[in-house]
């Protein structure tokens, strides 16, 4: 008997490894099964998150060129499925929009902060619908976006005299901080009906915290990708106070602001409310029978949401247009006569000008194409199951499209690298979410919907700047020196590292 319980152990320890590769053979057929996206080997704990790098963008466009358009990775324990090109976009945001159209749940700091406003990033919901309708509805419309044509004239207007000051010495201009600072401007009048002086809001103090909040939005949080511990990492690394810190600031702004709103002091014409007038009357309009209940918590996440999307994304597309022309002094020249001879001797840039402004338009959209503002659209969470490309996808992956890949794919874009508005001639390729090769506002239910908004300070920006002035490079430049570096860090957008600095040579329609 002895024997015999001694062979079988000696048995079972020969047969042990054989199990092993068994259940390893049975796992892998398993996965193959589900025929899921292929995708790099991932460490413990972690994941792929580690292959981010300081870019995660240009990181995943370089995974992507290695294991596909569509690439599955694991950020921690969260299954990621990263999309690279405009047919496997086109399957998610249109094909399988409905099923991919909720957000990645957050945990962690983030999730407080979002709680705390009420931010309403819960899967598709009445809630969301709502949030959706009024900025569609009431926030950017058409008419309402027209009701801020002066507002926008006059934040430009001041823009060129402070910039005409710079000109009659020849110094050079730091269009970076001038052009942060008009995007701010302008949405800031539209938000609150005053300008930072009339609010008694230090205007770089504000500019620090909606940068500070962008920033924040757009990092990783431990406690979202790291079961159990993560919420330690967050408070020892000190996310979770600067978040609070941040936040609670904000908070305190808006609801100061909010205040003087519901003073009985205040008197507002129909024709010139703002933002928080339209929001309030929505509050004050609104009935206990109604599905999702809207608050003055809800009004601080619609402006914070209004001030991250639109103070930074503006302001990048600007510079990073007005840094690509100056590195091609001929295309500079071309948007130039362009504008001068529409305007003649004017002497001024309207609103109503710009639709004639064709190459105008060409730059804007090359600029979107090479420099999306966000080049990561953010997250989405499927809630279906489907299949893109062949490939199986489950509900609760998280879905990154990389729209600054997609703007660099050589089976869509001719020197797919090269700055050349003139590709856009004849053609009827656009921004708007229908052509999936050009996706910087997103596309389908969760697209931007401050597209018009936004596209119109741009346009309104660059065609004064192009009109007022010649632009020269600091002494001693060259059109080489142009770094055309982008910022590194994980954030909701990317702008260029270096400031662009150039000197302004004041323009007379009458020469």
């Amino acid at each position: 008997m002895a024997l015999d319980a001694l062979s079988l152990l000696l048995l079972f320890l020969l047969l042990l490894p054989l199990m092993f590769i068994m259940l390893k053979n049975i796992k892998i057929e398993r996965k193959n099964k589900h025929n899921l996206p292929p995708g790099p080997p991932k460490l413990p704990i972690i994941g792929n998150m580690h292959q981010l790098g300081a870019l995660p963008h240009q990181s995943l466009c370089q995974l992507a060129k290695r294991y596909g358009p569509v690439m599955l990775l694991h950020l921690g324990g969260v299954p990621t499925l990263v999309i690279s090109s405009a047919e496997a976009a086109r399957v998610v945001l249109k094909v399988n929009d409905l099923g991919s159209c909720s957000r990645p749940l957050l945990a962690g700091a983030r999730k407080l902060t979002y709680n705390y406003l009420d931010m309403g990033f819960t899967p598709y919901s009445d809630y969301w619908r709502e949030m959706r309708k009024i900025c569609v509805l009431e926030l950017f419309s058409t008419k309402r976006v027209q009701s801020y044509r002066s507002i926008r004239e006059e934040e430009v207007d001041s823009l060129i005299n402070s910039i005409s000051q710079s000109s009659a010495s020849a110094t050079p201009v730091d269009l970076t901080e001038k052009l942060f600072s008009l995007t701010a401007s302008i949405i800031f009048r539209i938000a609150f009906g005053t300008t930072f002086q009339g609010s008694g809001f230090n205007h770089h103090r504000f500019h620090e915290v909606i940068h500070e909040a962008e920033a924040l939005l757009g990092s990783y949080s431990a406690a979202e990708f790291v079961p159990y511990v993560g919420w330690i990492i967050d408070r020892l690394s000190g996310l979770h106070q600067r978040l609070e810190r941040t936040f609670h600031e904000m908070d305190h702004f808006f609801q100061k602001v909010i205040d003087n709103h519901l003073s009985c002091e205040r008197i507002t014409d129909k024709d010139h409310e703002d933002i928080i007038d339209v929001l309030l009357k929505i509050v004050g309009k609104q009935t206990e029978s109604e599905a999702a209940q809207f608050s003055h918590n809800n009004v601080k996440a619609l402006l914070l949401n209004i001030f991250v999307a639109g103070v930074d994304t503006g302001a990048i597309t600007m510079i990073w247009a007005m840094a690509e022309l100056a590195k091609k002094p001929n295309l500079m020249k071309k948007a130039q006569d362009e504008v001068r001879n529409v305007i003649g001797n004017k002497g001024k840039v309207g609103e109503s000008d710009i639709d004639q402004l064709q190459y105008l338009k060409m730059i804007v959209k090359e600029t979107l194409r090479l420099h999306p503002p966000a080049p990561l659209l953010l997250p989405r969470e499927t809630i279906s199951y489907f299949k893109v490309n062949g490939y199986e996808i489950y509900p609760k992956t998280t879905i990154q499209i990389n729209a600054w890949a997609i703007g660099r794919d050589p089976d869509y874009w001719n020197n797919p690298e090269e700055f050349i508005p003139e590709r856009f001639i004849d053609s009827s390729i656009d921004f708007k979410g229908q052509h999936f090769e050009l996706l910087p506002f997103g596309s389908g239910r969760r697209i931007c919907p401050g597209i018009h908004m936004g596209t119109t300070v741009v346009e309104l920006g660059l065609a004064n700047l192009l009109y007022w002035f010649d632009w020269k490079l600091p002494e001693g430049m060259e059109v080489e020196d142009i770094s055309m570096e982008e910022e590194p860090g994980i954030c909701l957008t990317v702008s260029k590292k270096t400031a662009l600095n150039l000197v302004p040579v004041k323009f007379s329609a009458a020469s």
